[in-house]
């Protein structure tokens, strides 16, 4: 997956200047984004804080980690289960 250019914290504090009163189209000018982009922030972060925006980070990662774990497991339960059933 392709890394952000911006940060959390860049995101939401254009996020704040769109709440503040500036149109989305001075923002997205001014960052060099689109429209689209900017509305999916605004779907993502919008209502948060910097701190918030860290903790959904740590917890993405988090989730990605324990279902790599899962289909770790699970691929060693199906070898073992594959073993066992086999007759030699």
């Amino acid at each position: 997956m392709r890394k952000s250019r911006y940060t959390e914290e860049q995101i939401i504090l254009a996020l704040k200047e769109h709440e503040a009163g500036r149109t989305t189209a001075q923002i997205c000018r001014k960052l060099g984004v689109s429209e689209q982009t900017f509305y999916r922030w605004k779907a993502k972060f919008g209502g948060m804080d910097v701190a918030d925006a860290k903790r959904l980070k740590g917890l993405e990662e988090e989730n990605r980690k324990l279902k790599q774990l899962v289909g770790e497991l699970s691929l060693d339960n199906q070898g073992l289960r594959f073993l066992l059933t086999k007759k030699f």
